[in-house]
């Protein structure tokens, strides 16, 4: 018997049919390539926390070079010596702390009955102890994130930062070299009170030689992504602060 194809009805039954197969076609391509995605973002972390340490294969003076995928997770276990998870007064270890996903914790903390989780990573280069923080926030457009890496006073001795839609040649330059490695050296707190660190415009200090001030200079033309940029360091590294004083007492 044949198939009269120009019924509506067989149109219809024909394009249920392709969708169900090309649906299920889709399904299984991602579970069969999820594993090999969650390694990608687990790698692109762990370049992200050993760059903000200094970690890197920058060569050149305006070189931003991660670690390589196939060497980052040697590197990260060599560097990193303790994974710590926050939860109010308590700090406990936990090797997967790097797995932690801040959105979804900021998310979940708006709840008054959850305690946010704060990954912390301590590592040692050079002989010297390292704390880095995750860091979150808004841009002009879209999600700004990084990774600040602190000594035990706050003083920040490397950062990391990227964005999802910031303009490009403005706000996207906050993950240029230029502009990340002017952090290096400020500090958070003030008199022992926590500041924060500003990007300001007209701070008088173009080459960032003044590492008292608290302030960063802004990049030409960004003022929404550097005042962004300045909300999310306010916001979240303000969170570490109790931590970070029970390393001075």
């Amino acid at each position: 018997m044949a198939i009269n194809t120009d019924k509506n009805s067989y149109t219809i039954i024909f394009a249920i049919i392709m969708v169900v197969v090309v649906g299920s076609l889709l399904a299984g391509f991602a579970s069969g390539l999820k594993p090999m995605i969650d390694a990608n973002k687990r790698y692109e972390k762990q370049q992200n926390i050993l760059y903000a340490m200094g970690i890197n294969n920058n060569e050149g003076a305006n070189d931003v070079e991660f670690i390589t995928t196939d060497a980052v997770e040697g590197e990260f276990a060599k560097y990193i010596t303790k994974q710590l998870v926050i939860e109010g007064d308590e700090a406990t270890e936990n090797n997967e702390a790097y797995l932690i996903d801040i959105k979804k914790e900021a998310t979940k903390a708006k709840d008054a009955g959850y305690t946010r989780k704060l990954p912390l990573f301590i590592g040692t280069k050079d002989g010297k102890e390292i704390y880095v923080a995750p860091v979150r926030g808004k841009g002009l457009w879209d999600a700004i994130w990084g990774f600040i890496a602190m000594d035990k006073n706050m003083t920040i001795q490397g950062v990391y930062f990227d964005h999802k839609g910031e303009t490009p040649g403005l706000g996207a330059e906050i993950k240029q070299r230029f502009f990340m490695d002017d952090f290096v050296g400020e500090s958070f707190l003030k008199d022992g009170n926590f500041g924060s660190i500003l990007v300001a415009k007209g701070n008088n200090d173009p080459k960032n030689m003044d590492k008292s001030d608290q302030e960063v200079d802004a990049l030409a033309g960004a003022t929404i992504t550097g005042d962004g940029l300045s909300a999310m360091l306010k916001k979240d590294i303000k969170m570490y602060v109790p931590y970070f004083k029970t390393l001075n007492k």
